[in-house]
């Protein structure tokens, strides 16, 4: 039996989202188990990591609500949809309301939180563009390709590290972990996972490769970024 024939075609028969995540192997792995999350779930992270790490990933929502607004707008029906919009009202309200209370408790000034103060780490940089820049295409599974990686590598990370998460601990910890976990969040990256599967059953090569190099470049950007953040610590 050729073993690498039964891998091939267990690939090829693999959807599309499980197949994008096993090309990013090693990189998608590092991102889910970093130590920035294990840190989180003893709730003892250095403070000047998380305060950098908010103050860059807050930068995020703004890019992230104009591609995910993109998608819902690009999405074939109202079904496909409204699952979307319910989340876009969660980002904006609940996520949001997150970071303003972490970054108040953390002693960061809004002067700190300006970019002319606070500079964009490259990987911020790097993201919101990729962001951007998949909302300007008009492309429905490009703004799904970054929008799978950003949630569904986030639920991974804190599907993980849920069950370690001390609540004594600091709400900047333990709530940025229950964000990322439960019911409701595993509903949207089935949601999102299942709109890019069914697209991508009758997606061109072409389309399929513009996807792939997304979704590539979104892990290295996600693990990039923890990295920056991780890198704030005292040593």
């Amino acid at each position: 039996i050729d073993e690498d024939a039964i891998v091939l075609c267990a690939m090829t028969s693999a959807k599309l989202t499980e197949r994008l995540r096993a090309e990013s192997g090693e990189t998608w792995t590092a991102v889910v188990e970093h130590p920035f999350t294990d840190a989180l779930a003893r709730g003892d992270i250095d403070e000047d990591a998380m305060r950098y790490y908010l103050i860059q990933d807050h930068r995020f929502v703004d890019a992230f609500v104009v591609l995910l607004a993109s998608m819902v707008a690009a999405a074939p029906t109202l079904k496909d949809r409204i699952p979307g919009c319910q989340f876009l009202g969660l980002v904006t309200g609940k996520e949001n309301t997150y970071f303003e209370r972490s970054l108040d408790a953390l002693g960061v000034t809004n002067e700190q939180r300006l970019v002319e103060n606070t500079p964009n780490d490259p990987a911020t940089t790097g993201f919101q563009n990729l962001m951007r820049s998949a909302a300007k295409s008009g492309s429905y599974t490009q703004m799904l390709a970054v929008l799978v990686v950003a949630e569904w590598s986030y639920l991974s990370w804190g599907d993980r590290v849920k069950n370690q998460r001390n609540p004594q601990k600091p709400f900047w910890c333990m709530e940025w972990i229950d964000l990322h976990c439960g019911e409701y969040f595993e509903s949207v990256i089935a949601y999102l996972r299942g709109l890019l599967d069914t697209a991508g059953e009758t997606m061109t090569a072409e389309e399929e490769g513009k996807c792939r190099a997304i979704f590539l470049e979104a892990v290295q950007l996600e693990k990039a970024f923890f990295d920056a953040a991780w890198a704030k610590r005292k040593l």
